[in-house]
């Protein structure tokens, strides 16, 4: 009787520690790779990316996955925003095809700074935009950033997301 118990006790655990027991490849392990964490470095100080936006996060109300193309290009001399908004508005645009969070500003103070426990911290506001106050980005070294929007008339807004180079600009 004993040898039975023993046998379903072994058979009950021996699975789990094999799975314990088990090696991290090196995209498991939650630690980014030098190349890619250098490649988001590189990208940040050349000031040429995109934010995909995968996912909304309102204030208040629900987290929610985004299906269609929303992002944040930044360029040398550029900031382009076209991100949806869930959430309170304090006055109602006049052009109902305003809404959202779509403008293009060319006047901006943009500030980087690394995080502690590794990754970038970006803050951007533009000068010539009323509606939005200022976009902060927090990227990690593995490329996965969070788009947090603090706007004028509005509750503020995160966005989840991933970082991606932009597109090459040919001077001629």
């Amino acid at each position: 009787m004993k040898t039975i118990h023993w046998l379903c006790m072994a058979a009950f655990f021996l699975p789990a520690a094999a799975g314990c027991s088990r090696s991290m490849t090196p995209g498991q392990s939650g630690k980014a790779d030098p190349d890619k964490a250098a490649a988001v470095r590189e990208m940040l100080d050349a000031r040429n990316y995109v934010f995909k936006a995968q996912m909304v996060s309102p204030s208040s109300g629900r987290t929610r996955h985004l299906t269609s193309d929303y992002d944040l290009k930044v360029s040398q001399d550029k900031v382009e925003a076209y991100l949806p908004y869930f959430g309170r508005a304090y006055s109602a645009p006049m052009d109902p095809s305003k809404g959202g969070i779509k403008f293009s500003s060319s006047q901006f103070t943009y500030n980087t700074s690394d995080r502690k426990k590794g990754g970038w911290l970006i803050q951007i506001e533009p000068k010539d935009e009323k509606e939005v106050q200022q976009l902060t980005l927090t990227v990690s070294e593995a490329g996965y950033a969070t788009l947090q929007v603090i706007s004028t008339n509005r509750q503020p807004i995160s966005f989840n997301g991933i970082m991606e180079a932009g597109k090459e600009t040919d001077n001629p």
